[in-house]
């Protein structure tokens, strides 16, 4: 038994081809992450739905601060099972000859590094499964700056919690009792996170709506894709507005080679698309003159 194992995460992270950690997880770089914070939960859900990824996101859950703030960074997960004696004794000496403190929590907590997000597989526990409090709020957010967790699970001190300035929560409900009879079965591995899969490294996008889980290697794809469609509805309002194009024409998956052509002289020369002008529409083309058998007439 052995937590946090490097070569077991970079086996699980294959299509990773980026920095690494030291622990192995994949380092997706801050830009993305920072460009991530102007994008919606819409923007970024499309370009992974198409391609198979259905169970990324999980909105059951209830947040420390409820407001339009967004919780965005590196997933480190934690699985865990209820208490049993003897898988007690393995897993936790494991943990103590790894040179591990503290309870099972602590040693993920241990772990953080700055743009870190705590994803934690409490199995639903809310009674004595308060993953956080106070004082490890205060952990969390003075390692990873940006400050949060996601549990499925309970938390506890929400006063204590409100007042750690910049941390963010998601979690599934609050207990008074302190953490009680639980097993960390897996550090830095896969596990189910409600109806989501997250991975070692994933990009975790909270917001108003609840978790989204971003495939580290997927990343720049999303932020791409979410950028086009983001100029795509700037300009698609206008043409519409204008009685230039219908909606049934902006709202295809696949648009026309004039479509394309008007919004590319759109975002070279309005202001509006002065920050989309790197935007490489090569692949719309392609569609264009070729079709896109993933077309199903209006977008999704």
């Amino acid at each position: 038994m052995r937590y946090n194992v490097r070569e077991e995460i970079i086996a699980l992270t294959p299509e990773w081809k980026g920095e690494r950690f030291p622990d192995g997880r994949p380092r997706v770089p801050d830009h993305y992450l920072e460009a991530l914070r102007g994008m919606t939960l819409e923007e970024i859900w499309k370009p992974l739905f198409v391609k198979g990824y259905d169970n990324q996101f999980e909105g059951k859950l209830k947040r420390l601060h409820d407001d339009e703030r967004k919780l965005i960074g590196r997933a480190v997960t934690a699985a865990f099972v209820p208490t049993r004696p003897d898988l007690h004794e393995v897993c936790f000496h494991a943990g103590m000859a790894e040179g591990r403190k503290g309870n099972y929590n602590q040693w993920v907590i241990d772990s953080l590094v700055e743009g870190d997000v705590v994803v934690a597989d409490m199995y639903d526990k809310i009674y004595k499964g308060t993953f956080v409090g106070g004082n490890l709020a205060t952990a969390i957010q003075t390692k990873t700056k940006t400050g949060g967790a996601v549990i499925w699970g309970g938390v506890r001190d929400m006063e204590q919690m409100r007042k750690v300035e910049g941390f963010q929560a998601y979690y599934r409900g609050i207990d008074p009792t302190p953490i009680r009879d639980f097993i960390m079965t897996g550090f830095n591995t896969v596990i189910r996170f409600g109806n989501a899969v997250c991975l070692p490294g994933d990009i975790v996008f909270a917001d108003y709506s609840g978790v989204f889980f971003i495939p580290s290697h997927e990343v720049e794809e999303v932020v791409n894709g979410a950028a086009k469609t983001h100029i795509k509805d700037i300009f698609g309002f206008e043409m519409i507005t204008q009685n230039v194009f219908t909606t049934a024409q902006i709202d295809r998956n696949t648009w026309t080679e004039e479509m394309l052509n008007q919004l590319v002289a759109f975002i070279a020369n309005d202001p509006q698309g002065s920050e989309y002008r790197e935007l490489d529409w090569s692949n719309e083309y392609d569609l264009a003159r070729h079709g896109d058998p993933n077309d199903t007439q209006t977008a999704l």
